[in-house]
This record gives C-alpha cells, structure tokens and sequence, in this order.
C-alpha cells in the first residue's frame, strides 16, 4: 500500500494541537449558555470573547468586529445577502470576478430573483481582476463589490487594496472572501482597506464548521440569522463555545505561520523537479509571483488530471477538470482565464501545508518520473 501523502491543504487542513487542546475542557465541562448570567454561563462567555479577540487580533480590527458564523459559505452569504437587504432604498447592484468561490457567485445570482444586478467582471490569464475594470463598472446603484483574497484552485492574489480604494471613494461597501488566506498570508482589515471579510476555519488548521465575518463598524447589514440578540445582533443562535474557541486558538497559532516562507521554498522546489521531469508539458496555472505561497496549480499537457492522479495512488491532491462521458469540462476558474482545454484538461492543484515535507514531494515526483516514462502520450 502506497504512503499517504496529503497536498490538498486548500480543500482543507488538519486540526492544529493548540485548536484540538482549546477545545478539550469544553467537552466535558463549562456547558453553561454564554448569554445566562451565572456561574454556568459566565465561563462559556469568556471563552467566547477571548477567541473573538485572538481571531480580531490575526485581522488587525476591533473584537466588537468579529462575528462567529459556522463557515466560510456562511460568511459569504451574510455579506452579500446582508449588504443587499439592508441596502435597497440605495442600489441593486453587485459587482463581482468570473473566479469567485461558488458561495459567492451562487448568493449573487439567488439575489437575482429579488431584483439585483450583477456584474461578473473578467480576469486576466492569471486570474487577475482589473481594479480599472472594477471601476468601470460602477454605477449609481451599486452597493457592494465582493472579490476574493486570493483563488482557492490557481491561487493568484488580487489587488484587494487598489479595489478597496475605488470602492471607498464611491462610497460602496467592500466584501473579500479570504477563506484561502487568513494564516498564509497577510490579512489586515486596515492594510486591504476592506469593510467585510469572510474567515473559514477548516482552511487555517481550526475545525470544519465554524467560521468569522469581520464587519467593519458603521457597516448597513441585515442579520443573516434572525432570532435572539446573539453576537450583537448580527447573528442568532446560541454560540458554538466549542468551535469557536478552536478557531480562536487557531488564528493565534496562525499568526507565527504568516508568509509561509519555508513552505514557499517546498512548493517552488517542487515545480523546478516537474519541469525537471516534464520540461515543456507541464504549464504553470495562476500569477508566476502573486500567488499563495503553498499553492500550486500545473497543466500535465496533453494528459488527464484525474488519470495524472491515478498515477499518484496514496496521494491526495485534485483536479481542475471533470471527465463526463468520456469528455472533459475545465473547471469556470481556468475557462476564465482563457485556459486552453487541451492543457486545461490536465490541470492539477497541489497545495501544500504545514506538515508537508521535501521528502513527500521528492516520493511524488518519484511516482510521476517512473508513471509518465512508462507510458507513451495519448
């Protein structure tokens, strides 16, 4: 049986020790309600202000604008559907990037159905969206222009803080989905300039289910879940203690991973061993310099990704591409960019982590040198 060897850090990420030790004590004690007033609850409260700080604290904004939510999709779909409802004696209209996450493209064409606009603007052969093309499409009622941090399949970076500066000048509300982001590389709310930032936890070594929008104060936002004044008001629901006091830990251990530089020298070690093996028939997807530092997203030209895979047993990465009935679909993000379906086709991400070893990579390119000799191209 082959090793395991896992590359897919940017589908989801192991449980850090500090999350899994924060969360240890609330399994079996501390089970009072965070909003009853005595000694059961007191203690759940606290757990859940001190996460929110050590998540505010990774952010660079106030804890006052932090808002636990159950995940990345969730943080999406408050700012985006929140903006919109409370701002409709003002626009309908949504700006936004043929690559974004399908949580925010989907609640973007939900919203269709009660009267918004929306543009999807294009992107460049990178990924990359144009602050100008941004501009350009603002019109007098616009009033929210949501792109991502950075894309979760190729792993380009955008020009949030360009973006930030158009949209503050018009006087529209700024949402990032940095779900790929936070812990890898900078995330400051005041450096991006942004008004609304979605956190995913299962993506920055914290549990899956629990998650963070920051709301920048001042911000016009409808509650996404309505009921009791939880979180402010922004949120009902019972908080999950639980979950977010491993987010909370997470977010304070990510603060020493920040840049990712050693993890950076793996993957572009990494993709000099591909083109050592492959030259010319393996292409690079995503921005050659503004990219995630543990992402890497290849073409196998001329080949399958998932046959590319199968070649790779006990390795787990994914695929840009489908197979549907012996044919095969790019993925929207690499049709986007222009990305030919013959080198689309065999699109590969690796992403890479903080437990991945050169040894690991050194094994796959290993089972790729040894796969790929062996076979003749069809």
């Amino acid at each position: 049986m082959s090793r395991r060897i896992y590359l897919d850090y940017n589908a989801s990420t192991p449980t850090c020790p500090e999350a899994v030790e924060a969360m240890r004590t609330f399994l079996t004690d501390h089970y009072g309600n965070p909003s009853s007033l005595h000694w059961a609850g007191m203690p759940a409260k606290d757990a859940v202000e001190k996460a929110r700080g050590q998540v505010a604290s990774l952010l660079g904004c106030d804890p006052t604008e932090v808002v636990f939510t159950s995940g990345g999709s969730e943080s999406n779909n408050h700012a985006i559907k929140g903006v919109f409802f409370a701002n409709r004696d003002r626009g309908d209209h949504i700006i936004t990037t043929a690559v974004e996450h399908p949580a925010t493209i989907s609640p973007c064409r939900f919203l269709e159905k009660f009267g918004a606009k929306a543009t999807i603007l294009p992107v460049d052969r990178f990924g990359m969206v144009d602050p100008d093309d941004v501009r350009k499409a603002i019109t007098s009622r616009t009033i929210l222009i949501t792109v991502m941090h950075a894309n979760n399949e190729v792993g380009t970076i955008e020009p949030i803080p360009g973006i930030a500066a158009i949209a503050r000048e018009a006087g529209i509300s700024f949402h990032t989905d940095a779900a790929q982001t936070v812990g890898k590389i900078p995330a400051d709310v005041e450096e991006l300039g942004v008004d609304l930032l979605s956190v995913a936890g299962h993506k920055v070594y914290a549990p899956k289910g629990i998650g963070a929008l920051y709301m920048r104060e001042g911000t016009k936002i409808e509650p996404f879940v309505h009921g009791a004044g939880h979180e402010a008001g922004r949120r009902a629901g019972t908080e999950n203690v639980l979950l977010a006091v491993a987010l909370g830990a997470a977010c304070e251990a990510a603060r020493g991973w920040v840049g990712m530089p050693q993890i950076q020298v793996l993957r572009d070690r990494f993709w000099e061993g591909l083109r050592g093996i492959l030259g010319e028939k393996v292409t690079l997807n995503g921005h050659p310099m503004a990219r995630l530092p543990n992402t890497l997203n290849v073409n196998f030209v001329g080949r399958v990704g998932a046959e590319v895979l199968a070649m790779l047993p006990g390795v787990a990465a994914s695929t840009g591409s489908a197979c549907h009935a012996g044919s095969v679909t790019l993925s929207p993000v690499l049709a986007a960019m222009g990305v030919s379906p013959e080198e689309g086709m065999g699109a590969v991400r690796f992403s890479l982590g903080r437990a991945t070893t050169w040894e690991e990579l050194e094994e796959v390119l290993a089972k790729l040198e040894t796969s790929m000799n062996g076979q003749s191209e069809g």
